[in-house]
Order: structure tokens, then sequence, then C-alpha cells
């Protein structure tokens, strides 16, 4: 029989952590995070990262996990989020997975077997130069079956389909091997709230000391290139700090990203039909109490 998990997932500013925390706090349990940037070291401000206080002694896991020198793939975090699950389960304790990166949330919720490859960093530093138009183009031709399916703006996944597909001549099919008996609920806001909501939020943010954070990074010797690779707040606060837009710019053209991004996990998530979109807390106690009894 397969344990069970409850997955907490929404877009960026939805109010997944506060959530987490309060039916974590309910139901005696632990969270593990499912964001592909709150695993690095410092990395605090700009990822959104849930604060010691607001945590309300509710433990959580995988954040703050590997140096942003550092790479950190998907099947690296599947490893360890698993490992992180069945330590909760094996205290009596209820596991929640929170958070936004849909590679992460569907790598534990649907069992991804990843293939066992070693990263070509040659190849990858190389295909890291062309634009995503031109990495379509290559995968295309090495595996036009996977290019049907992949996401065509998405950069990092569509270098390593051409890294695994050069390799061994396409892209296998995604084996999936479930391990746990999964309650998905998902909180959305209207378009107009949402939009608010992360206005409201990054001023806070750079309020806090979110330009500091990125020059902070930098000071430990993590590259401009670097910084910008993480997207979003790195990307356009490194651009601001070589000079190459004005702050005005940069928090128009940020605020313009996070609002796409937002979009982007919309798309993702509104095709699963597995989720429970829950519009307050009492709803969200219910499913997740009956889901328990089961």
């Amino acid at each position: 029989m397969l344990k069970k998990l409850i997955v907490i997932l929404g877009p960026t500013t939805s109010g997944k952590s506060e959530l987490g925390v309060k039916l974590a706090k309910k139901f005696n349990g632990e969270i593990v995070s499912a964001d592909s940037r709150q695993v690095y070291k410092g990395m605090n401000l700009g990822t959104g990262k849930i604060t010691k206080k607001e945590m309300i002694g509710i433990p959580h896991h995988l954040l703050d996990v590997v140096s942003p020198k550092r790479r950190f793939s998907a099947a690296q975090y599947q490893k360890l989020a698993i490992k992180a699950i069945n330590r909760i389960l094996k205290k009596k304790k209820i596991p929640f997975l929170v958070g936004g990166s849909p590679f992460y949330i569907y790598s534990i919720v649907e069992g991804w077997q990843f293939p066992k490859l070693k990263p070509n960093w040659k190849l990858r530093k190389k295909l890291e130069k062309k634009s995503v138009k031109e990495l379509f183009e290559i995968l295309k031709k090495l595996d036009s079956e996977r290019a049907k399916t992949i996401e065509k703006n998405n950069k990092r996944r569509l270098i390593r389909a051409i890294e695994i597909a050069k390799k061994i001549g396409k892209v296998p099919k995604l084996i999936k091997k479930p391990q746990f008996k999964c309650l998905i609920l998902g909180i959305k806001k209207p378009k107009e709230e949402l939009k608010k909501l992360i206005e409201k939020r990054l001023l806070k943010r750079i309020k806090k000391g979110l330009i500091n954070e990125v020059k902070k990074l930098k000071k430990q010797g993590i590259s401009w290139k670097r910084l910008e690779s993480f997207g979003l707040e790195y990307k356009w606060i490194a651009y601001y700090l070589q000079k190459k837009l004005s702050y005005q710019e940069m928090i128009l053209k940020l605020q313009k990203d996070i609002e796409h991004f937002a979009k982007r996990q919309m798309t993702w998530f509104k095709k699963d039909k597995r989720i429970y979109w829950v519009k307050n807390k009492k709803e969200a106690e219910k499913l997740t109490k009956d889901f328990l009894k089961k």
C-alpha cells in the first residue's frame, strides 16, 4: 500500500507556504519544499524563502541544500526529497510537499524514472550559447517524438533532451513509478489580484534588501552569468547592477517577468485534473482530514 503525501501547489505569491504551515501544524506534519531555487544557500529574498519566524516551529526540508556555485538537478532533488518524505513518515508524521516548481513536484507525485546518464558539461556549455529556437530545431532533428511533447521555451529541458538524444539515440519514454498516494491541493488567485500581490511582495522584498542579497552573492564569487541563469529577481537585478538598465526599468521588467512566470506555472497545473483547487483554509482542512481518514 502506498504511503500518503499531501501536495500544496500553485503559482508564485499565491500563499502556498502559509497554507502548508497551517495544515502541517493542524495535522502533525512536516514540510518538504518543492522549489528549484530555494534549494540554494543565500538565495532567500529573491526566492521568497520562508523565514524561521513564518515556519512557527514546523520543520522544513530541502531548503538551503547546496551552494549556488554548484549545479543541482531534478534527479538529485527527487532523491533527497523522497528520503526526507520517508524520514517524516518514519516518525509517524504527515509529509507535505509544498512548492511551485512543476518539474520537482511531479517527479515525486508521479515517481519519474530519470535516465541514468552523467551530465556532459562540455556539450551543455556549447548548447547554452544557442537560443531556445535553435535548440528546439536541433532536438527536432535528433528526436522528433520528444520535440512534440517538450516545453519549447524551456532552455534547460531542451539542453538535457539533446544531451540524452545524442548519447542514446533518442530520449526514452518517461517511466513513472509513483511511491506515494497523493492528495493535491492547489491555490490560485484571480489574475488582477495576483498581479497586485506580486507587485506588493516585490517592493517589500526590495525594501528588505533584495538588491544587497544579489550583491552579496556576487561578492561570494558567483558570476553574473550564473546569477542571470537563476532568472527573475537575480537576472534583472544582475543587469541593473551591471548598469545594463535603470532602476525603474529593472522593476518594470521584473514585475512583468514574475507575472509571466506565474502564468507558465498555471499553464502546467491547469492540465492536471487531480488537483483540488481550494478557496480557503477550511476547505483545505476538510479535504486533508477526509484523505487521511481513508
